[in-house]
């Protein structure tokens, strides 16, 4: 007879936070998600645990690394992003769908710089919402053929001409925030229009191959550069 096997072990319960340590915690988030969108990744912690009122050893009692502040941060928002392609998706016209999933992801990187960097960088599949990030960009890519299928795209474009947009927008974005900060919808339309089959002229270079473009984020740096754990991938 083969031996029985042994029940799994019961999970260990997380013990709630104390009413103060989670009111720190609380306070802890909400000054880095200001601080993140207007300073971007590089935002000062020292600068978040004054403005949270709490001492730095208080901050990395919460988060022990950058990276896990950032994830706490951004796991939400990445989700919104997936809802907003999946929008998109579901769209009968696909032009109309194109337009949503740029103009939506635009919106989401116009009052948070931090959000674009992280679109922006390469990074190991397992950080910081890696799965919903691989999501949205196959998502988007289908978007793009949709368009392209029904003959809202022009032909020659590819699905890289699309995400050197988004990361374009950014510069608008920065540059005009305090004085238009809705400016950035205006030159967004320019580039769609530019997406347009009926406005298509020859183009004086080939577009990027993914190989390239996966190239062009290695510049990009991770959001935590003294990280081991995400430059090793474990």
């Amino acid at each position: 007879m083969s031996p029985r096997p042994f029940p799994p072990a019961p999970k260990a319960a997380v013990k709630p936070l104390r009413r103060d340590a989670q009111r720190n915690r609380d306070a802890i988030v909400a000054a880095a998600r200001e601080a993140f969108a207007r300073e971007g990744l590089d935002a000062s912690l020292e600068g978040v645990a004054r403005q949270a009122g709490v001492a730095i050893g208080t901050v990395y009692r919460h988060f022990p690394t950058r990276l896990a502040l950032v994830e706490e941060l951004f796991t939400a928002k990445f989700a919104e992003l997936v809802a907003a392609v999946e929008e998109a998706v579901a769209m009968d016209d696909a032009w109309q769908g194109f337009c949503h999933y740029l103009e939506r992801l635009c919106e989401l990187q116009a009052c948070d710089r931090a959000l674009h960097e992280l679109l922006s960088a390469r990074l190991p599949a397992h950080v910081i919402g890696g799965e919903l990030v691989g999501r949205a960009r196959k998502l988007g890519a289908q978007v793009f053929r949709a368009a392209q299928e029904q003959g809202f795209v022009r032909a020659d474009a590819t699905p890289e001409d699309a995400a050197f947009v988004i990361w374009s927008q950014v510069g608008i974005i920065q540059a005009t925030r305090s004085v238009a900060p809705q400016a950035w919808r205006r030159h967004l339309h320019f580039m769609l229009d530019g997406f347009r089959a009926g406005c298509a002229h020859p183009l004086p270079e080939p577009p990027l191959t993914p190989l390239q473009v996966d190239e062009a984020l290695t510049t990009i740096e991770c959001p935590e550069h003294e990280c081991q754990e995400c430059h090793e991938g474990q």
